[in-house]
């Protein structure tokens, strides 16, 4: 399958809910620490060998995350370096672009998603502490939670219900929110660690993955919080994302500092089902389309994008 290299190292990835074969990618400049960000939109065509670029968007700063509108299928949003968070509609010039800029959050965002049952809103998380609750026909956000002591890594939607996600922090924290509620619901001191990443699972909406820096990812029943239903084991470094499977109930797709990609099965005794050591730096971004079972994506520091269907090698056919 085909590979896309990209001028920045890479930071997220996302497949579109509208086209089998159109990503999103989110890069950073200089590891993201200083310099400009990139955010990609490709496409994998099936009749080819290679990915195309249909657009691109430089920001002043670097592009941490990034997710697709649920509503329209031109629509983005950016997670950037300085705070801001960014509209694009890929449907319009460059220079039309973006749409608009919500400025709100004084330090990095590190997380946007789009409400996929509701479509008409999209969360971002920030190293501010906080979270903020957005519309597109809005210049300000709707609401902001602030409940986390450090670092917000991730906020996610609940793909089950409309007014529930779930955020990970770096204060070792996991909490679940209702937006008609005043404060968070459930509060998880799911690891030892700072939580990178969580994800909710698509067909149950009481279980709910984490990862984190001690290597883990665990696995939720939000019900039954005081202990985890299942720990995975394998990566030897921290968990950098997870994205639990569209299309199988308890499968996940980890990336790690390890530089790997895993698939999981968390309900099996033998739990790791297979291993992808394709990038050869920092693997930050991982997904699983939601329209073609098991074609999956990763980015990284080694700035490369690779697709790749289950059972295939992600390097295969490269040069």
């Amino acid at each position: 399958m085909p590979a896309f290299k990209t001028p920045f190292p890479g930071y997220g990835v996302r497949f579109s809910p509208f086209f089998e074969g159109r990503l999103l990618v989110a890069t950073a400049q200089c590891y993201g620490i200083v310099g400009n960000g990139r955010l990609h939109v490709l496409e994998l065509l099936p009749s080819s060998p290679v990915i195309t670029e249909l657009a691109s968007y430089e920001t002043a700063d670097g592009v941490y995350d990034c997710c697709w509108s649920e509503s329209h299928d031109s629509l983005a949003v950016a997670a950037t370096g300085d705070g801001s968070v960014k509209l694009y509609d890929h449907s319009l010039p460059p220079t039309a672009n973006p749409v608009r800029s919500f400025n709100e959050h004084s330090r990095e965002v590190q997380s946007v998603d789009w409400n996929p049952v509701r479509r008409d809103s999209f969360l971002s998380g920030a190293w501010d502490d906080s979270i903020k609750l957005w519309t597109i026909d809005r210049p300000t956000s709707v609401r902001t939670f602030l409940e986390h002591s450090y670092c917000v890594y991730a906020a996610i939607w609940c793909p089950r219900h409309a007014d529930v996600f779930a955020s990970a922090s770096g204060d070792r924290t996991v909490k679940v929110w209702d937006v008609r509620d005043p404060g968070s619901s459930l509060t998880i001191p799911a690891h030892g660690h700072e939580i990178l990443s969580c994800d909710w699972n698509k067909y149950d909406a009481s279980i709910l993955a984490t990862g984190s820096v001690d290597k883990m990812v665990r696995v939720w029943d939000v019900r039954a919080p005081r202990a985890p239903m299942a720990e995975l084991a394998g990566h030897t470094h921290g968990l950098r994302k997870i994205r639990f499977s569209p299309h199988r109930e308890s499968v996940l797709l980890t990336c790690s500092y390890d530089m790997t990609v895993r698939l999981w099965d968390f309900r099996k005794e033998d739990s790791m089902l297979g291993q992808y050591p394709h990038h050869t730096e920092f693997a930050f971004g991982v997904d699983e389309s939601v329209l073609v079972e098991g074609l999956f994506a990763s980015v990284g520091w080694d700035e490369l994008v690779y697709t790749w269907q289950l059972g295939t090698d992600p390097r295969a056919g490269l040069p």
